[in-house]
C-alpha cells in the first residue's frame, strides 16, 4: 500500500510539472506566434501585460516586456492564493509562472503576415488547451485563475463571469490602440480560449441529475462510494405507463462526474430513467474537490 501511495504521489507531482510546462509552451505561442504578429490582446493578466508593453512602448524611454509584466502583475495575487487557497497549490502556481515567462522570453516573436482571424482562432485555442489543461491537473496558471477560485469558494460564481470586466477593458484597449477591427479579433480569441478552457476543465461545472428508479440502494451506494455526493430521496411514486412503485433520487455533481453516475445507474438499473441539467449555484452542503 505505501508503495501504491509513493507512486500515486510521483505521478501526481508528474502530472503536475508536465502541465506548467504545456502550459508555459502554449502560452508563449500563442502570444509570439499568433498574438502580437496579429496586434492583439489576449484575456486576464496576460492580456493587462502586452497592454503595459504596448503603452510602455508608446509613452516611455523604456518598453516593459510582456514576460516581465506577466511575472510582476502575478506576485500580489500569488500572496492571495498563498493566504487564501494553499500552499501547495501556490508552489506549482509560481513554478507555472516562471516557466511561462521564460518562454515568453525564449521564444521569440515570428515576424510573418498571417490573417488576423487565423491569428485570432489558433492563439484562442492553442492558449485555452494549456490553461485548461494546467487546471485540470490541479495548478493554477495564475492571474485571473486564483481571482476565479477565490471568489467562487466564496459565492459559488463560475469562473468564466470574473474575468467579464477585465476583458472587455481589455477589449477596449485593444480598439484604442490598433483599431476596432483588432478589438473585435481580441474579443474572438477571448472567447474562444474561454470556450476552450471550459470543455477541458469542468470542475467547476455543476450537473443536477435526476434518476427514477426501482434499485435505488445500488445507485445511490454506488455514487457515494465513487464520489461522496449527497443525494436525496423521493419515495412511493408510480410510473403512468407501468404503474410500478418507483424511487426518485436527485443530486448533484461536478460535470467530469457524469461518466462515473451513468455507469453506475447502467450498472445499477438498467431501465432506470434518467434526466440531466446544468446547474446556475449551489447552496448549502456541497463537497468541491479540495484544493491544497
Amino acid at each position: 500500500m505505501d508503495k501504491l501511495d509513493t507512486f500515486n504521489r510521483r505521478y501526481s507531482l508528474l502530472s503536475k510539472i508536465s502541465a506548467s510546462f504545456f502550459y508555459s509552451l502554449a502560452v508563449a505561442i500563442a502570444l509570439n506566434f499568433f498574438w502580437q504578429p496579429g496586434h492583439m490582446y489576449s484575456s486576464g493578466i496576460t492580456g493587462f501585460a502586452q497592454l503595459i508593453n504596448t503603452l510602455s512602448s508608446h509613452f516611455l524611454p523604456f518598453t516593459l516586456s510582456t514576460s516581465v509584466m506577466y511575472f510582476a502583475l502575478n506576485l500580489p495575487i500569488l500572496l492571495i492564493a498563498w493566504l487564501k487557497i494553499g500552499h501547495k497549490f501556490t508552489l506549482f502556481t509560481i513554478i507555472t509562472v516562471i516557466l511561462g515567462s521564460i518562454m515568453m522570453r525564449v521564444i521569440h516573436p515570428i515576424d510573418m503576415h498571417v490573417d488576423p482571424l487565423v491569428c485570432a482562432l489558433f492563439g484562442g485555442m492553442i492558449n485555452g488547451m494549456g490553461t485548461g489543461f494546467a487546471l485540470k491537473n490541479g495548478i493554477s496558471t495564475g492571474g485571473l485563475d486564483i481571482i476565479g477560485i477565490v471568489i467562487r469558494k466564496k459565492t459559488g460564481a463560475s469562473y468564466g463571469k470574473v474575468s467579464i470586466m477585465i476583458n472587455l477593458i481589455i477589449i477596449a484597449a485593444a480598439g484604442f490602440a490598433f483599431g476596432w477591427n483588432r478589438a473585435l479579433y481580441s474579443a474572438l480569441t477571448i472567447f474562444i480560449n474561454g470556450r476552450v478552457i471550459d470543455a477541458i476543465y469542468t470542475q467547476h461545472q455543476k450537473l443536477q441529475v435526476t434518476i427514477v428508479t426501482d434499485q435505488p440502494q445500488a445507485i445511490i451506494d454506488g455514487i457515494q462510494e465513487k464520489m461522496h455526493r449527497g443525494i436525496t430521496i423521493f419515495h412511493d411514486v408510480e410510473g403512468a405507463y407501468s404503474h410500478i412503485e418507483k424511487k426518485v433520487l436527485i443530486t448533484v455533481i461536478d460535470r467530469y462526474d457524469m461518466y462515473d453516475v451513468l455507469q453506475i445507474v447502467k450498472k445499477s438499473d438498467p431501465y432506470a430513467f434518467m434526466s440531466v441539467t446544468e446547474v446556475e449555484k449551489v447552496y448549502g452542503s456541497f463537497k468541491e474537490q479540495e484544493i491544497v
